[in-house]
């Protein structure tokens, strides 16, 4: 089974773009993030003909995430528990009922910046509910796959100048810090275990050419349980999705795409 995530940048305003990743780049289940429509607006009949079935958890103009899965979709859980005043959509965890099932969730972390400020401790609190969801999500033993846009930088090598990024939101020791409290948890980041290389990117800035000079950052990541972790094969970044400038601007992200053992 493939699992990818991907960051689209608004699912409509791209979706010729996203129509032809989803037909070239083989996964049995996406986690798309920043779909940018409510869920009547999401293009679930373009979608579904490509053989998925859908999960979405929308918001009109900012956020929303969705899953695509080749396989059954059930019990889902949209929203992360402990803030119930959050209405932001960030959070949309399902169970994969493939033969040997697996639960995923398609997360996407607030950016936080400016920071300091209101925008960065919203950020912080997400992230401690996310480690809360998650470490309650280890007690079931499951094959769980925590994958999407975490906004979270974990290393140094993980960006093309450090120093850029040293008071940014995305790479400040406190966000590091909750990052490493999932994988002190058990998780597993999946490029981590089956790559780990520097300087392999998933996001560009449409910004300053920094597609062109390869100024990007490493943000979007598959955190897997144990048990998911036992089943991991392989990841891709793909890279090449960022230059698909023919059938419209690309999304700033590119599919990361994890391969594990049916």
């Amino acid at each position: 089974m493939k699992i990818a995530t991907w960051n689209v940048n608004s699912v409509n305003a791209r979706l010729a773009t996203v129509l032809d990743i989803l037909k070239t780049c083989a996964a049995d289940v996406w986690c798309l993030q920043e779909i940018k429509c409510v869920d009547e607006k999401f293009p679930r009949e373009e979608i579904e003909a490509l053989g998925f079935n859908c999960a979405v958890f929308g918001q009109k103009t900012y956020n929303g995430v969705a899953v695509l899965s080749k396989f059954r979709i059930s019990d889902e859980v949209r929203h992360l528990p402990g803030e119930p005043e959050d209405e932001q959509s960030r959070y949309l965890e399902v169970l994969i009922e493939s033969p040997r099932p697996m639960r995923v969730a398609s997360v996407y972390l607030p950016n936080g910046n400016p920071r300091p400020g209101d925008k960065y401790e919203y950020k912080l609190r997400w992230m401690d509910r996310l480690v809360q969801r998650a470490s309650a999500l280890l007690e079931t033993e499951e094959a769980v796959v925590l994958a999407g846009d975490y906004n979270c930088i974990p290393r140094d090598e993980d960006c093309w100048d450090p120093r850029v990024w040293a008071e940014d939101a995305l790479a400040f020791p406190a966000t590091r810090e909750r990052f490493r409290k999932l994988q002190h948890l058990g998780y597993t980041d999946a490029f981590m275990a089956r790559d780990g290389r520097m300087q392999k990117y998933t996001f560009w800035d449409y910004q300053a050419g920094a597609w062109q000079k390869d100024w990007g950052i490493r943000i979007d990541h598959l955190m897997c349980s144990p048990q998911a972790a036992d089943r991991l094969k392989s990841i891709a970044i793909h890279r090449a999705a960022r230059g698909m400038d023919t059938l419209g601007k690309p999304s700033d992200h590119v599919p990361v795409i994890g391969a594990f053992a049916d």
